[in-house]
């Protein structure tokens, strides 16, 4: 009998089709899942780039706000993220195991928990949102400025973990469409809506630097109320119902089990990443307008990069439910392969494009000559970076959020922080030290994932 051509699967896949992912060819399972969620993570890059881009005509001390947010909001999304993956991993499990009810109602109890996080965080984020930018390092004017913007940021976080949240249980069911288009609807109008609130346009007054995180906050409102909409109309193979819709305290301590060391996994990686982000502060504005700007574009490859990583955290989980945990590693070294190439790809043209690219987004020549420095440096590990960023999705997807942390916190804080210090300061290399460590943290992290992988212990998690 012939087979079916790659290509109308894949249609299907974007169309929102059920598949099952436990049979069949696992190269077509893993292209035919990727797809969208490559799609989906392709768009969030290109928010990430078209919204410093915006910012970026505001000048250095704008971008360097918005650095600095970022790295604070990070903590908070380490909570939701850790939840989020929880939640992949238990739906992800059910589906496989055909027991779309339990699916839902895991799926619910995520929720909950997420909202009763996020609500009182956002709180207090906004109430002190000019105290927590000065603890980051960030100087009067740069204060003075994004104290608004990360006020919003922080006040909106409920609707930016809910979609994160929500795409994670679309993931786990293999509704990988559903969270690509929830997504596309968020930041597509953020995209939009971004320099109207930030230069003005008819009645809306120009909000500067705090335009950008309304922008946010909208287009992510949106995108959580199409998200909302698809699990209670059947749009989705997980379909949330009112019998669903009570607490239930053993999935959520199941939940919380799965979700606790997710969590400090996040914030083990986040903490460092503020830290990285005080020892740029350091050198002034316009380095820490030159990383940022950087970090963005790299993040414009790694974002559909982790998309194919999510590929693997489903069909891991997937094929775990289905009791087949040999296709569940395969589709993990498969997905390996896939990745590097891809970032092999990426690492080359930013390497050479990194002149260009950076002078897009800042003009300071100061600020243009860190942001070269660190494209250049840190695409150099893009194919490894691949191994770390599939391995340890993979571990969540099988619920082993433990392994992963405690490689986080070897890699980035025992390794990473200590030399970036000495490397920058000591040593005498600037922020080139600091660049560099992170490349040799990554190099680490990627190794000892892999070579922990292989043993399996992760087949034997239960979620």
């Amino acid at each position: 009998m012939q087979q079916r051509p790659l290509w109308k699967d894949i249609l299907d896949a974007l169309r929102g089709r059920s598949r099952d992912y436990t049979t069949g060819s696992l190269w077509r399972a893993i292209i035919v899942l990727s797809v969208p969620m490559v799609l989906e993570m392709l768009m969030q890059s290109v928010f990430e780039i078209a919204d410093i881009f915006f910012v970026g005509r505001l000048g250095s001390e704008a971008v360097a706000a918005v650095g600095l947010t970022a790295a604070l909001i990070i903590i908070v999304f380490a909570i939701g993220l850790g939840l989020s993956m929880a939640a992949t991993a238990m739906v992800s499990r059910r589906i496989g195991a055909k027991d779309p009810d339990g699916a839902a109602r895991s799926a619910w109890q995520a929720i909950v928990l997420t909202v009763a996080f996020a609500l009182p965080a956002g709180a207090l984020g906004a109430a002190y949102a000019p105290e927590l930018l000065g603890l980051m390092g960030a100087s009067d004017s740069v204060r003075d400025l994004g104290s608004g913007y990360a006020a919003v940021m922080l006040g909106s976080n409920l609707v930016i973990l809910l979609l994160f949240l929500f795409n994670a249980i679309f993931r786990g069911a293999g509704d990988a469409s559903a969270a690509m288009r929830a997504l596309w609807l968020a930041n597509i109008l953020n995209i939009v809506l971004d320099p109207i609130f930030i230069f003005g346009w008819g009645p809306v007054p120009a909000m500067g630097v705090t335009g950008a995180a309304v922008a946010t906050a909208i287009g992510r409102g949106v995108g959580v109320a199409y998200q909302i909409w698809l699990l209670t109309a059947g749009k989705t193979r997980v379909r949330l119902e009112r019998r669903h819709c009570h607490l239930d305290l053993s999935v959520q301590r199941t939940l919380i089990r799965v979700a606790g060391p997710g969590m400090l996994q996040y914030l083990v990686g986040t903490a460092s990443w503020l830290a990285v982000m005080r020892l740029m502060a350091g050198f002034g504005s316009d380095a820490l307008a030159g990383y940022t700007v950087a970090i963005r574009v790299i993040i414009f490859a790694l974002l559909p990069s982790w998309g194919i990583s999510n590929a693997a955290a489903t069909l891991v989980g997937q094929n775990l439910g289905a009791d087949q945990p040999d296709r569940a590693e395969r589709s993990v070294w498969y997905c390996t392969l896939l990745d590097m190439g891809f970032l092999a790809l990426m690492g080359i043209t930013f390497w050479i494009l990194a002149p260009q690219t950076v002078a897009i987004f800042v003009d300071a020549p100061a600020a243009r000559a860190v942001g070269i420095e660190s494209m250049r440096i840190l695409t150099l590990i893009y194919p490894i970076w691949a191994v770390g960023m599939v391995t340890v999705q993979s571990f969540n997807g099988a619920g082993d959020t433990t392994t992963p942390t405690w490689i986080h916190f070897f890699c980035f804080w025992v390794l990473q922080l200590p030399l970036a210090w000495l490397l920058a300061y000591p040593a005498g290399w600037g922020t080139a030290g600091v660049f560099w460590a992170i490349a040799g943290a990554q190099v680490v992290a990627a190794i000892v994932c892999a070579h922990l992988f292989r043993q399996g212990r992760w087949k034997t998690i239960s979620v």
